[in-house]
């Protein structure tokens, strides 16, 4: 049974900043299960049994070595894709969540080859295919 495809997979996705208008990204591997060479602000699947808070703080010391100082919970969206040619379906947490910047290095070599520090005038054109979306819903919070 795999999560988003036989039953519906949930998500959280995080928008680290530093509180000073600056929002971490990674770009995503030849490696990374799908969107290589997109820029990504950072997601995982909540597995069973874990609290939805102690994911977002996992996820965040896995990919970018840094603790949560704090986060606000956005909301959620429901992520209709087709990977691989297979529909999934997954329910996305969404989270503003505060890092200390010089805390923030990739975790994750094998997923993602670079991070970079962007603003909402400079977000670049390469990005996940579900920012666009998160951007739509959640911008007058960030």
């Amino acid at each position: 049974m795999q999560k988003g495809v036989d039953y519906i997979g949930v998500t959280t996705v995080y928008f680290c900043h530093d509180g000073a208008g600056n929002f971490v990204m990674a770009r995503r591997s030849q490696n990374a299960r799908d969107e290589q060479g997109r820029w990504d602000i950072g997601g995982g699947g909540l597995e069973y049994g874990m609290k939805v808070e102690d994911s977002l703080r996992k996820e965040i010391k896995e990919e970018y070595c840094a603790d949560v100082l704090d986060f606000e919970f956005l909301g959620y969206r429901d992520v209709h894709r087709e990977h691989n040619g297979v529909k999934t379906h997954w329910i996305a947490l969404d989270f503003k969540v505060l890092v200390a910047r010089d805390q923030v290095v990739i975790g994750e070599p094998h997923k993602f080859d670079v991070i970079g520090w962007f603003t909402l005038e400079t977000i670049p054109e390469d990005s996940h295919s579900q920012f666009p979306e998160f951007l739509r819903l959640h911008r007058h919070k960030l």
